[in-house]
């Protein structure tokens, strides 16, 4: 159940008159990367990774690009687990597009970007950060079926606000982390579709089928396992609090999902936790977790509007008083998804 926030990544175009090659700049690093449009690169582990597998990804498809210049900037922290991999992605893909000439519904843009980021850049992510870039709403959650790509938008009333805390510690989707967490779930479905083939992912299982196979899963895989069938299910009972305006369950489903993240998943890290711990002494403060891939990155804290600023100022003084960090904070609002710049 992802938000849009209100930062982005802007994907500027010049075509070039004539030839097979193209320029991607990024402002943010200070760096011009050069392609040759007949024969792109390997993954470098280098940001252009993210521009190039795009490209890759269009030329699977059939879709070809004339020789071009592309400069990126955004405002996007890097590193912090609010999918900047994801927004350069989809602002990449509808320039590109655009300078193609071709035009593809947004969610199968996030396809594209995904398939980029899975098979060229090498991190075996989900679709839901491309799909919130694509398709997101201003003032809504976005409830995702992964599977269908079915979704439903969820109000996000202005009585509270979203407020983003960067323990300021640095994570990579492509690093080691992430991937074994993906294994370890697979390692999972392959026990649990020993005895019920029709278990095609865990999404199908229940918790119940899990508890049976226990004992014939090593215990971090069972630990993965139950996270992933203990989130669907919180998943589907925050949406009915986001219907209903409870958003004192919702708060509670929030410190479930961080204590899973922690403890089954075991994608946190001290200073996460430590921001989740601050936040729950603060008035006006519903719930609190870990967000993105883990281990490292930001928090994301459900609060009252009224205690929105005091809220920033009593966390970032607790923050630096127990870490010696000065974490980064932000006042986040539910946002619209990527177009044109207006």
């Amino acid at each position: 159940m992802p938000v849009a926030l209100d930062v982005r990544t802007v994907a500027t175009l010049e075509p070039k008159v004539g030839g097979d090659d193209a320029e991607i700049i990024s402002e943010n690093f200070q760096e011009t990367v050069r392609l040759d449009l007949r024969e792109l690169p390997r993954p470098q582990r280098h940001w252009s990774d993210y521009p190039v597998g795009v490209l890759w990804s269009l030329q699977q498809r059939g879709i070809a690009c004339k020789g071009f210049t592309l400069r990126l900037h955004g405002n996007v922290p890097q590193g912090a687990g609010l999918s900047s991999s994801a927004s350069v992605e989809v602002a990449t893909a509808l320039a590109l597009l655009a300078h193609s000439g071709v035009a593809l519904p947004m969610p199968e843009v996030a396809r594209l970007c995904q398939q980029s980021e899975n098979d060229f850049v090498g991190a075996k992510c989900g679709i839901m950060d491309q799909f919130i870039s694509c398709c997101g709403k201003q003032d809504h959650a976005l409830l995702l079926d992964c599977r269908t790509l079915e979704y439903e938008l969820l109000p996000l009333p202005s009585t509270v606000r979203l407020v983003i805390c960067n323990t300021m510690v640095k994570h990579s989707n492509a690093s080691g982390g992430y991937n074994s967490r993906r294994a370890d779930v697979d390692a999972a479905l392959q026990v649990l579709r020993r005895s019920n083939p029709a278990i095609l992912t865990l999404r199908d299982a229940t918790e119940a089928e899990m508890q049976r196979h226990a004992a014939e899963m090593p215990a971090p895989v069972l630990r993965r396992c139950r996270h992933v069938l203990s989130e669907n299910r919180r998943t589907l009972e925050a949406a009915g609090a986001l219907r209903g305006g409870d958003f004192a369950r919702f708060g509670s489903l929030m410190l479930e999902t961080h204590a899973s993240m922690r403890d089954d998943y075991e994608a946190s890290c001290a200073e996460a936790d430590l921001l989740v711990e601050l936040a729950m002494q603060q008035p006006g403060c519903y719930g609190a977790r870990i967000t993105g891939a883990g281990w490292g990155g930001c928090t994301v804290n459900l609060v009252e509007a009224e205690h929105a600023d005091r809220f920033m100022q009593t966390m970032a003084a607790a923050y630096f008083q127990g870490t010696g960090k000065r974490a980064e904070i932000y006042l986040g609002r539910a946002s619209k998804g990527a177009g044109p710049v207006e």
